[in-house]
């Protein structure tokens, strides 16, 4: 019997939330964490999101059912500069290592049913960097090179996601070398199970489009300001957009900090322009009782006990996009006017900061091909409200803010 090993090193396209199921002093969730402190994926977390897209009618043969499983994942670690996992436990951290010391904080307010914030829903999530790397391991113990190539090629799909997440544009990778190798019984004797050992083969990577989803391609260019807030203000501002550093293994350092278009943001506002449309085709209008009932089967929902929500995950699959900071822009002076008055509220001016620059943003939207017929038109008339500025995006929208112009493309994964 022979066992096949992979090496795997993944780079995070957007950041990552892998969550410890444990809150702190400082954050509500923070990420889970090795034995050195930095940032890690359970083998388990893995295993789990292959396995549900690893062809069925083997699936229980190689990943397990109740005879145990044919193959074996290990939890994946960070590089450090040096593309080396730190497998001992560090006595000192090298500078690098020091920067996943202190994460990025995503602020998130619960909705309510009628779209508006429930009270004390104010919440945070720790974030592991875009641009972070990890290594991981994979061995398969019979000598299945169809079932071995599978699971690596699962590895490229468009829809390959960790962590939680996913749907809000979390948790995308892209493969930045797999080795690979195999042993037989007396040669696996030999073998170290350590990531720093290095395998003799390269095995080449392919990007697979996933033949479950449709990949739309959103491409558009604002027309004038636009600003989606951090909660925050800064020296020139009461309120800014937001920002977010990235890891960059090139220059051993984080990036300048970068504008971030969060992909919780765009999936809020194209849900609620989605669910209009499914609305106004079905003629379900304002006295019409089920009017209130959205397209829960593509946005998801969130679990709600009280209520006997289970909760579901939802169809379609946004990713954040990140914008190259070129100091464009612009600050607005405002003053909060008392509505019975008329008049200016004394010491209620404030500013707000909103971004000035034309750079084409290109957003990659995944919706399963399990959503057909009116979800489908609704969903695609939302995004070409966006590209014709009858939808706008961020914050400040009601003063002309978020207007963008575009096009947008699809392609089926064929």
């Amino acid at each position: 019997m022979t066992r096949k090993v992979a090496h795997i090193t993944l780079q995070a396209v957007s950041p990552l939330k892998v969550g410890s199921n444990a809150s702190d002093l400082i954050q509500d969730s923070p990420i889970q964490r090795d034995f050195n402190a930095l940032p890690m994926i359970l083998g388990t977390s893995i295993a789990g999101v292959l396995r549900k897209d690893f062809k069925a009618e083997k699936v229980n043969d190689i990943f397990g059912d109740d005879n145990g499983s044919k193959v074996i994942f290990s939890n994946a670690l960070l590089l450090d500069e040096n593309d080396k996992v730190s497998e001992e436990l560090l006595l000192e951290k090298s500078r690098f290592l020091k920067l996943f010391d202190n994460l990025p904080i995503r602020e998130h307010t619960a909705i309510t049913e009628k779209g508006v914030a429930k009270e004390h829903g104010k919440f945070d999530e720790e974030v592991v960097y875009r641009g972070t790397r990890f290594k991981f391991s994979i061995e398969l113990i019979e000598n299945d090179k169809e079932s071995f190539e599978e699971i690596l090629s699962l590895l490229s799909s468009t829809s390959f996601r960790l962590g939680g997440g996913s749907t809000k544009g979390f948790g995308k990778f892209k493969i930045i070398e797999i080795k690979t190798d195999e042993f037989d019984l007396e040669s696996y004797e030999n073998y170290s199970s350590s990531l720093n050992h290095l395998l003799s083969k390269t095995h080449k990577i392919e990007s697979v489009n996933s033949s479950n989803y449709i990949k739309y391609s959103l491409k558009i260019k604002p027309d004038d300001f636009f600003m989606f807030g951090s909660g925050f203000g800064d020296s020139d501002a009461d309120m800014t957009p937001v920002y977010e550093q990235t890891i960059d293994y090139d220059k051993k350092d984080l990036t300048d900090k970068m504008i971030l278009i969060p992909a919780s943001s765009l999936k809020g506002a194209i849900a609620h322009r989605t669910t209009y449309h499914y609305n106004l085709k079905k003629e379900r209008y304002i006295g019409n009782s089920d009017a209130k009932e959205s397209i829960k089967e593509i946005f998801g929902e969130a679990k709600d006990s009280k209520k006997e929500i289970d909760g579901s995950k939802g169809k379609v699959i946004f990713s954040d996009c990140f914008l190259v900071d070129n100091n464009e822009s612009k600050i607005f002076d405002h003053v909060s006017i008392d509505r019975f008055t008329g008049g200016a509220i004394d010491g209620a001016l404030f500013q707000e900061k909103t971004i000035a620059q034309k750079d084409e943003l290109e957003i990659e939207i995944l919706l399963h091909k399990d959503v057909v017929g009116t979800e489908k038109e609704a969903f695609e008339s939302a995004l070409t409200d966006i590209t014709t500025g009858m939808l706008a995006l961020g914050g400040m929208t009601t003063k002309g803010h978020g207007v963008f112009i575009g096009s947008w493309s699809k392609s089926d994964g064929k």
